[in-house]
């Protein structure tokens, strides 16, 4: 079975195409415009994603969101590797291939090591989430283990933990690369080794990346939610009998509104994650398990959607974590109306 090459590699194109980053001469000039309209839209919500994460950061590190300093901690943590992928994987990768073509970042070390960054940084975004999550569950369900676990020092102990892990696990792919060409010594662009499409412990490897990102979260954040969910359903039962029996039905419960927001959150965080790595599943089984040319049209589409899918991810789960809560939007207001504010101290 043909394994896939990975996605951060960079696209090599020749020195005519290298000229202008916004036309592709061989292509016609309807598929040109619309390259160019897509390279721009790509840079409004790259230059989003970047602003909403550094504003996650600031306002998260302040520490007047009313969260728990163990939270606050994940949160931020979770913030700067959305961060970190964004710069390495959209700025240094895909804005430096584009517009910064023969320079430094297309010699073959600085390829073999953004590789390295792209996939240590995504790792580490994909697994402080499933490390949050735990967090809340182990929150929500074990009481007795939650004075215990969740401080900010394990917080500390387990981010620490994940991203040495996921810099470690990802030095490898910065052996799959070889010269495309040497000038005056120089080594130029990454070209994929023929021996990690035929070698078995390459194919292995290339496995054991997909399962560890992102099929073994998808399972863990589902069965985290389902029982953090299990146990918030029992728990509300429980309390609606207590309640009709002493005040009523009908009176509202302020506990059971807040563990509603709470079963919304786990089930859009949950549903935010596996639709947005969904597609990068599929193109992941679709090339190993049909064997077929990787470059047709619709796989070569399904690929750049799923990477583009992946990108976007690093700015939802800090988003909908932070955002549902009201002291967060009252820092982010506040954040927005200071500059106007100066500027109007400063005319007045």
């Amino acid at each position: 079975m043909a394994v896939a090459p990975p996605p951060a590699a960079s696209l090599v194109l020749s020195p005519k195409q290298a000229r202008s980053p916004w036309r592709i001469p061989s292509l016609p000039l309807v598929i040109s415009l619309t390259l160019a309209v897509s390279r721009c839209l790509d840079l409004a919500v790259d230059l989003f994603k970047f602003v909403a994460n550094i504003a996650a950061i600031v306002i998260l590190s302040r520490g007047r969101c009313g969260l728990s300093r163990c939270i606050t901690r994940y949160l931020v943590f979770m913030a700067v590797t959305d961060l970190l992928v964004i710069i390495t994987a959209v700025i240094l990768n895909r804005i430096g291939g584009i517009y910064f073509r023969n320079s430094i970042l297309s010699t073959t070390p600085a390829c073999s090591i953004s590789t390295v960054l792209i996939y240590s940084s995504r790792d580490s975004s994909v697994w402080l989430t499933v490390a949050f999550t735990f967090d809340r569950c182990v929150a929500i369900c074990c009481q007795k283990l939650k004075t215990k676990y969740c401080t900010e020092t394990t917080a500390a102990v387990v981010i620490g933990v994940v991203c040495a892990l996921s810099c470690l696990k990802n030095i490898p792919f910065y052996f799959t690369y070889e010269p495309l060409f040497t000038i005056n010594k120089v080594a130029w662009y990454c070209n994929i080794k023929l021996t990690f499409y035929v070698s078995p412990a390459w194919t292995a490897f290339a496995w054991l990346d997909r399962i560890l990102t992102p099929c073994a979260p998808f399972l863990l954040m589902l069965l985290l939610n389902a029982v953090t969910v299990r146990y918030i359903l029992g728990a509300s039962r429980v309390r609606r009998r207590l309640r009709a029996q002493n005040n009523g039905a009908s009176q509202s419960d302020p506990e059971m509104e807040s563990r509603r927001k709470s079963i919304i959150l786990l089930f859009t965080i949950s549903g935010s994650f596996i639709l947005l790595w969904l597609t990068y599943v599929i193109n992941f089984l679709c090339v190993r398990i049909e064997n077929n040319n990787y470059f047709n049209d619709p796989k070569f589409i399904l690929q750049e959607s799923g990477n583009m899918l992946q990108l976007l991810s690093c700015c939802t789960n800090t988003f909908i974590y932070t955002v549902t809560q009201s002291n967060f939007r009252q820092q982010l207001k506040n954040a927005l109306k200071y500059p106007l504010n100066l500027v109007v101290k400063l005319l007045l």
